[in-house]
């Protein structure tokens, strides 16, 4: 699945009175902050990851807080911005399928914008330097739309900033959950016989007492 629809299939496991049309039109700060707290409930607030070095290749390795970061920005968000007399909204998981295919990054956020724009069907005609301005307005607004997190080689000092996808952190630890679950099911039924449905049932502490009679 595309990341995008990772996300809000995630969302909507988690909320199943919110339609799935309601999560797709949610702005992103207010998805990603939803997603944090997912992961806060189901897995613990502690993100830890990593990245390379552009200038020297060594691996530098980051933790955050992810309800301190979902705490931080709760504040309702803005719901548009105004450049040069336009109004823009902010953007939503929706709007960023549909330019997901467009792979020149320039007409992307010309594509975007022109999406999110107010009250107008005309061409959007902005330079690149307005393009990024209308951005930069949209991500003080908006400030968990795009989470940058800053990093320092302990190697050789180099300073970059990294973008943080909490749809893969949260899917990570999905997908590692799912297989532990499998690996449960698998050593339970082939000991007592019983169907994963059987197993399943069983509250995660008592899955956890057979398991270790399974072991011993």
């Amino acid at each position: 699945m595309h990341p995008l629809d990772r996300g809000l299939l995630a969302l909507g496991a988690a909320m199943p009175d919110v339609s799935s049309a309601t999560l797709a039109d949610w702005q992103l700060g207010r998805r990603n902050r939803s997603l944090m707290e997912l992961h806060c409930h189901c897995f613990g607030s502690r993100l830890q990851g990593w990245g390379i070095c552009i200038s020297c290749g060594e691996k530098m390795e980051f933790e955050l807080d992810a309800r301190t970061m979902a705490q931080q920005n709760a504040a309702q968000c803005e719901e548009s911005v105004m450049f040069n007399g336009q109004r823009f909204r902010l953007p939503s998981s929706r709007d960023l399928a549909d330019v997901a295919g467009v792979m020149d990054s320039q007409q992307a956020a010309i594509r975007l914008l022109q999406r999110c724009r107010s009250g107008e069907d005309a061409a959007l005609t902005l330079s690149e330097e307005q393009i990024e301005q209308v951005e930069e307005q949209m991500a003080l607004a908006d400030p968990l739309a795009e989470i940058r997190i800053a990093l320092r080689c302990p190697a050789c000092g180099h300073e970059s900033t990294e973008t943080l996808d909490i749809v893969s952190f949260l899917w990570e630890e999905i997908q590692a959950r799912a297989k532990r679950l499998l690996w449960e099911v698998h050593s339970i039924a082939s000991a007592y016989g019983w169907t994963e449905h059987e197993v399943l049932s069983l509250s995660t502490a008592r899955r956890s007492h057979y398991l270790e009679m399974v072991r011993a």
